[in-house]
């Protein structure tokens, strides 16, 4: 298998025996192969199954030549999304970027930020004093165009856009990803004249981190998109619908995980790192896992920690609080810096011990420490070991994830690629809103409710 990602299930052990998940094996064949044949549930969604090896040389330098005229025309670069319209992008840039070259951004080296994933009056006001002074352009995603947060967001920051540097302008510096041919969006960029990229109709939102809605905002922050697709194409290949279940890690996890669920009863699966570079690696797997399973009173719900910070929060819940929770380690082999940690003559903070040592070995320490300590606690660990984060690494998670759920919401009986529950929130909003056709249901919402 040519992947430099392994799945340890040995810990499970002493929850879930070998023999127990390696019985699952058919059945994870079963529905891996179902993605492939796209013969079940959601199967006008699986657009993603084979995207990876469909992306062409070309299609990634148009993007990467549209991320140049961007890059050295902003100081800023505003991306406007919601939901898998920026959490994708997001997380591969925290994870690839310096942790502080946000400080540095100039024209040819973008600030990138975040639009339209919030409604806060507070936040767009803090945006707009930020870019007053600095040139921006603005990418903005939406398959229909009228999404709430983002349209708000677009219609503020493009009205900016007009004003400062005129409608003609104005349309340079605009690049959508939206539907093909329909929708309040692509209406604009046909008359408008915006440069567009296509977010594909069988590709949902929180798998689209590889298409056009990922891919141009991490080329303007400068990630090397060549080598993420490449990644995710490699784990394509490894956990194909002809890859049997031992060279699998795709089925492994979501056997791993079925078998938590279903035979042990756990209600939560956290999601583990000690690296705070995976911090928003970890809120787009949450939100990919819980909108693909939480239906129909189903699914694991996901969350997250950064250790070893939030073992001085969450940490005692996790060691002694309700057992209702196991959790999937992400361990990273070597960091990309080196600092040692020296002797002190007066060893007042008693750390001489660690003297000649480098960080990353105590981080280490840490990791395996909490690791036993969790496991004698009763949380079942399941560890993804990579070997460092970089892009192509960072690709074949993407995928692996991305499979692995598509398997794993199949197997609890659910249509894992659609999400129906989000509309519930927005009726409401829209008829609190008085939007027209709205207003009955918004006099029944509002004798419910005091709106200030």
């Amino acid at each position: 298998m040519a992947t430099d990602i392994k799945i340890s299930l040995d810990r499970l052990t002493q929850f879930v025996s070998k023999k127990d998940i390696a019985a699952l094996a058919p059945l994870m064949e079963k529905y891996n192969e179902s993605l492939h044949k796209g013969d079940g549930k959601g199967n006008d969604f699986l657009g993603w199954v084979n995207l990876p090896s469909s992306i062409k040389g070309s299609d990634i330098a148009d993007i990467e030549e549209c991320a140049k005229k961007l890059r050295y025309m902003s100081e800023v670069v505003v991306v406007i999304g919601i939901g898998g319209s920026y959490l994708g992008a997001k997380a591969v840039m925290e994870a690839l970027k310096p942790t502080f070259s946000a400080f540095d951004s100039k024209k040819g080296n973008p600030m990138v930020l975040f639009a339209g994933h919030n409604i806060s009056e507070d936040y767009m006001s803090e945006l707009f004093e930020f870019i007053k002074e600095r040139s921006f352009s603005v990418i903005v995603i939406s398959k229909s165009g009228t999404t709430t947060e983002p349209a708000i967001a677009f219609r503020l920051l493009r009205d900016e856009l007009e004003s400062r540097y005129g409608r003609q302008e104005a349309a340079s510096r605009i690049v959508a990803v939206t539907d093909s041919s329909k929708g309040a969006l692509r209406t604009l960029c046909d008359k408008e004249g915006y440069k567009s990229y296509v977010i594909p109709d069988n590709v949902g939102g929180r798998f689209s981190v590889l298409t056009p809605v990922g891919l141009l905002p991490l080329a303007v922050a400068g990630i090397d998109i060549a080598k993420l697709v490449r990644g995710a194409a490699a784990m394509e290949k490894a956990t194909a619908a002809g890859v049997a279940f031992d060279d699998n890690i795709a089925m492994q996890y979501a056997a791993a995980r079925y078998a938590l669920y279903e035979k042990l009863g756990k209600k939560v699966e956290l999601l583990v790192s000690f690296e705070p570079k995976l911090q928003y690696f970890a809120e787009w797997w949450k939100q990919l896992y819980g909108e693909s399973e939480g239906k129909e009173g189903k699914g694991l719900m996901p969350h997250s920690v950064v250790f070893t910070t939030d073992l001085h929060s969450m940490g005692q819940y996790i060691q002694e609080g309700e057992r209702l929770m196991f959790e999937t380690m992400i361990s990273v082999g070597k960091p990309q810096s080196k600092v040692t940690i020296k002797s002190e003559k007066e060893n007042l903070d008693g750390l001489n011990f660690l003297a000649g040592k480098r960080l990353s070995e105590v981080n280490r320490m840490a990791e395996l420490g909490t690791m036993l300590a969790h496991i004698d606690g009763g949380v079942p660990v399941i560890t993804v070991d990579i070997d460092e984060i970089n892009a192509e690494t960072i690709g074949k998670l993407i995928y692996m994830f991305e499979k692995a759920v598509g398997i794993s919401g199949y197997a609890i009986g659910v249509n894992p690629f659609d999400q129906p529950g989000v509309e519930a929130y927005k009726k409401n909003m829209f008829a609190l809103l008085n939007k027209p056709g709205y207003e009955e249901e918004g006099e029944k919402l509002k004798k419910r409710i005091t709106v200030k």
